[in-house]
Formats: C-alpha cells, structure tokens, sequence
C-alpha cells in the first residue's frame, strides 16, 4: 500500500452567531419578540426602547432667567391685567371645578342581567319558596338570557331536602319569563320570539308570526318562502309583514347586559396596494425599538475621547 495525495474541493455553510440569531429571531411572533427583548433588557443595563417614557428634554429642563427676562437681554412689555381667557375660562368650568381642571369621562356601571332581574323579583310578590327558585333560575342563565340546562337536570341537582320537583320549576319558568327583557328565561330562539311576540298587541301579522317561529323558522331561515306560504295558508303581503315583525326582534335578549370589553388588534404585517401591485410591510408600530442608553453612550465616548 503506498502512500498517496488527494485533493478533494467541498464547500459548506458556516452560521456565524449573528446569523443564527436573526433566524432565532425571524421566527418568533410580536409577543413572543417583545418577551425576548424585556429579557435582553434586564440582562443588559446599556439598552433602552426607543419609546420609553421619563427622559426628560433639554428645553424643559432649562431653568427660566430670574425677573422674568428673556435669554437676549431683552424685555418683553407686561401683560394687561385684564385676563379675558382665564376669567372665560373660569366661568365655563364652573365654580365645582376641581384643582387639576381636568376630568375623565367614566361610562355608567350597566348592571349585569342577573341584577337587572333580582331586582325586578324584589318587587314581585311572590312565596318564599317560589322567589328561591326563580332565582335559582337566574343564576341558570347565560350571557344571552337563554336557559340551556333543562328543568329535570336542575331539579337533579338540587338537595333531597328542598323537595323540588318538575312542575314548581316550570312554574318558576313562567314567572322569570314573565320579567324584562322580554324572551328571557327561554329554551331556544324559536321560544324566545314567542316570549316577545305574546306581549305585543293582537294582529294578523303578529298571529303569523307567532305560528312561524314556533312551528316552522327553520323554513324562514332556509328563506323557504314557498313552503311557508302553503303550509301557513298566508299571502305573500302578509308573509312580508310576519318577517319584518321577527326581524324586528332581539334573539339576544340578555346581551345588551353582557360586559364586552373591546380588543384591538395590532397587525404585524400590512398590505398595501400600489400601482396595481400588492405589496407586504411590518408594521413600525408593532416593531420594538431600541437604542444605546444616553449615560453609557457618553461614557464610552469619553473613555475613547481620554485613550485618544
């Protein structure tokens, strides 16, 4: 076996730590990049987010000249004594004003369906053990009003010493379906129409519609208008009157009580449309930014300054 020489010519990729980082990073999602950045904060003091409030500015901080001069030298003629905008001022505010001169606007507390309803039940007379299961009723409720656990599964779990049975809960049914708003307290949209249109004045296009949302509104959804018409009998007129009087109604009848809080949503990338073309950015607004902090940038350059 004698010895020999080979050259062989290959090539391979080599990641520097720079550019392992950017793809570590290129990767993450806006929560998941702020997150890594609070965390290079804390482990390094020389950075800062560009965005960060308390730096306060030179030209705020400068102290104004005693007497009133300005920085010239010059003076300027003193104000008449007469101060027109602080007496308007004054007088709009009116004299409950308080010191800061500045006040919020604070929406009214909406009182949530289950207050809205105990307190409509204070005011009905009813027994005692009548008034406990309504408001065990109450609680049942879900956002929208509706009670989705039916009666046999809520007597089931009430103790062996109430005694409740079957027909006192549907009893205290009729007397919660009977409070503001109306259709609360129902089992389904079909009922909680009906709870509605029982209370409005009695019409041809209120019987209408009180027999297509109990007997036939998955043909009104289907928007089957023909079958309508020959299973109810009605005319096309008095069809059209049916169905603005259910569009008309709320099938969410607790709703309006429901605390929504509103989320706003900051996109990460924004598409635009320029000249015909589409055309993808990030949003500056989304991104972070961030610099060397003032304090150690000075001292850096005094230390090279110095070496110098």
């Amino acid at each position: 076996m004698k010895p020999s020489l080979q050259f062989r010519l290959s090539q391979h990729l080599t990641l520097t730590p720079q550019l392992q980082q950017s793809i570590r990073l290129l990767q993450l999602s806006t929560v998941e990049l702020n997150q890594e950045i609070d965390r290079m904060l804390m482990d390094n003091p020389a950075l800062e987010r560009e965005d960060a409030e308390g730096e306060p500015e030179a030209a705020a901080a400068a102290p104004a000249p005693p007497g009133g001069a300005s920085p010239g030298g010059g003076s300027e003629p003193a104000a008449p004594d007469t101060d027109w905008s602080a007496d308007i001022a004054s007088s709009w505010r009116g004299p409950d004003d308080d010191d800061e001169g500045d006040r919020s606007f604070t929406a009214p507390d909406t009182p949530t369906l289950r207050d809205h309803l105990r307190g409509q039940l204070s005011l009905t007379i009813l027994g005692d053990r009548d008034r406990v299961f309504v408001e065990l009723l109450i609680d049942a409720l879900d956002e929208d009003g509706y009670l989705t656990q039916p009666l046999e599964e809520i007597a089931e779990l009430l103790p062996a010493e109430a005694e409740a049975d079957f027909e006192e809960l549907g009893i205290a049914l009729r007397h919660l379906q009977n409070l503001e708003p109306a259709g609360v307290g129902a089992r389904s949209p079909g009922e909680c129409l009906a709870l509605q249109l029982r209370i409005m004045p009695d019409e041809p296009a209120r019987r209408l519609a009180l027999d297509i949302v109990e007997k036939h509104l998955e043909l009104l959804a289907s928007r089957d208008y023909t079958r309508l018409k020959n299973i109810t009998g009605a005319g096309e007129e008095a069809l059209r009157a049916a169905q603005r009087l259910i569009q008309a109604l709320n099938p969410r009848p607790g709703a309006a009580y429901a605390k929504v809080e509103t989320r706003y949503v900051i996109p990460d990338v924004i598409v635009r449309k320029l000249r015909s073309v589409w055309r993808a950015s990030l949003n500056p607004d989304a991104m972070p930014r961030l610099r060397i902090n003032r304090l150690y940038a000075e001292l850096a350059a005094g230390a090279r300054s110095s070496g110098a």
